[in-house]
């Protein structure tokens, strides 16, 4: 590039005790530009994105921002000079309208007091900057996520940005929303708004992205023009490994007349999902596919216990079960992960041994206690079967990367013999190599015979992974087809063909 970047690091270092998170790392950020950070879990992604916006001091090298050394003290030393950053978890106020969201702590004020005129007029003038028609009164938790995604870029631009760093924002949309965000990072684009954009999507990153640079180990492997990269080139930097690593089961060839181990027929909840037949055989994944309020999370709710079902039949092992919860379900061999992992999955701060027998301890109950030597055999057993790192069965599981988490809630169902594994976006927010150790895993519990379904909004994994892929529509599954039969393209039509079309 003939100009000079916007924002650049050298030699940038940050140790935590003994450890560097990143080592001696160079980035550079151009005006008018998207430029993507890729690496797996663990690669300093996150500490990277927190030297540049002051999170975290730098121990080694420099910053510099548009030629000159700048040394941020906080996030808001670095938004006053325009680098802002918008986060997955967004952190506005949802209780509080969408004015107030984008001037909190920058209200315009008359006398004193707040100008409440004047906040509503200029957030209504920002959001129509962006394309963005809404009420700035409207409360903001009455807007879907994507619109939320969108006020906090509005807040971000409110500021005179320069830079903005987007850190996974669309973990939690669906097709129309990505397209949506992407409208509007395009047009801060032809600003000179330089955008770091992260995500573990590589199809969004190829689509979006002018350059990438990759971090391994947190260190710098290279920086890359997207147009000039093949996707297989990008993983391998990534991993540091050939594609041989990615390589998932043969997938098994189907049975003849086989009886589903779970069979729900005419399942409704209250929770969006109404007449559904879904059927779990031994050694199967079945892939669940489905826009954003399809009725994907509330198929698995209903078919384990955690919603009431209204109408329908559950049938477990040949028996009609009576699905009275979860641990009804999980008495009957029945078990599933939350795709919250967060607040539904781990428990940060208890250890990877706690965390890894409490499911099992819990169904033992409270005067059964599990002793402490049994727990570590059995806990350090799942670690080593499931290459959790570090091995560690006293550290902390939050402290743990994302897909070392999933791989530790994964061992507390698995500790508990189950026959039916329902697995609910268990990919979603960790990079690419820990998710192809997640889908190798799948596979490897359907080959010893387990039952799965897998829930994903990546329609390429639905296909890698399952055997046989339900589609849902408007809280319907509206067929049920082999993976055979399916490309990306044909899946992604019939997931959004309108439900009013069929027949």
């Amino acid at each position: 590039m003939d100009k000079a970047p916007l924002l650049q690091l050298t030699g940038a270092t940050v140790r935590f005790g003994a450890d560097a998170a990143i080592d001696r790392v160079d980035f550079r950020l151009f005006p008018g530009e998207v430029h993507s950070l890729m690496g797996e879990n663990g690669a300093g992604k996150s500490t990277l994105i927190k030297a540049i916006t002051g999170a975290i001091p730098l121990d080694e090298g420099v910053l510099t921002l548009d030629g000159e050394v700048v040394r941020f003290s906080s996030p808001h030393d670095a938004q006053r000079v325009g680098v802002s950053t918008v986060y997955q978890e967004i952190d506005l106020l949802p209780n509080v309208s969408v004015a107030e969201n984008i001037w909190l702590g920058r209200e315009p004020r008359r006398l004193g007091v707040i100008d409440w005129r004047e906040m509503r007029s200029s957030a209504r003038a920002i959001l129509a900057d962006l394309g963005i028609d809404i009420d700035p009164a409207s409360i903001l938790g009455t807007h879907s996520l994507a619109v939320q995604q969108l006020v906090a870029i509005a807040r971000a631009i409110s500021t005179d940005v320069r830079v903005l760093v987007l850190d996974e924002p669309t973990s939690s949309l669906d097709l129309d929303e990505v397209a949506e965000l992407f409208r509007v990072v395009r047009d801060l684009k032809q600003r000179g708004v330089a955008i770091l954009f992260v995500s573990h999507f590589l199809d969004q990153v190829y689509e979006l992205c002018d350059r990438v640079t990759v971090l391994r180990d947190g260190r710098f492997v290279g920086e890359y023009l997207t147009r000039e990269l093949l996707r297989i080139d990008l993983v391998q930097a990534m991993l540091g490994r050939s594609a041989a690593a990615l390589q998932i089961r043969p997938r098994a060839e189907p049975e003849q007349e086989r009886t589903p181990y779970l069979s729900a027929r005419g399942v409704t909840a209250r929770r969006g999902i109404t007449d559904a037949d879904i059927d779990l055989y031994e050694g199967d994944v079945l892939g669940v596919a489905g826009l954003l309020g399809s009725g994907r999370t509330e198929a698995a709710r209903a078919i384990t216990g955690i919603d009431r079902l209204e109408a329908g039949i559950i049938r477990i092992g040949g028996h009609e079960s009576s699905l009275k919860g979860p641990r009804s379900a999980m008495s009957l061999g029945v078990v599933y992960s939350s795709e919250n992992r967060r607040t539904e999955g781990i428990i940060s701060d208890l250890s990877v041994l706690d965390n890894i027998t409490l499911a099992l301890q819990a169904d033992r109950g409270v005067f059964h206690r599990i002793p402490l030597t049994r727990r570590r055999e059995l806990a350090a057993s799942w670690v080593e079967a499931l290459d959790i790192r570090p091995a560690d069965l006293d550290r902390p599981a939050g402290t743990l990367s994302g897909g070392n988490q999933q791989k530790v809630l994964l061992a507390r169902l698995l500790a508990l013999s189950p026959r039916v594994l329902i697995l609910d976006e268990p990919t979603r927010g960790i990079d690419v190599g820990a998710k192809v150790e997640i889908q190798n895993l799948v596979a490897e519990m359907a080959s010893n015979g387990l039952s799965v379904m897998f829930i994903s909004a990546e329609l390429e994994e639905v296909l890698r992974v399952g055997d046989r892929v339900a589609i849902l529509r408007d809280g319907r599954i509206a067929e049920t087809l082999s993976s055979d039969q399916l490309t990306v393209d044909s899946l992604l039509a019939l997931v959004a063909r309108p439900e009013d079309s069929d027949g």
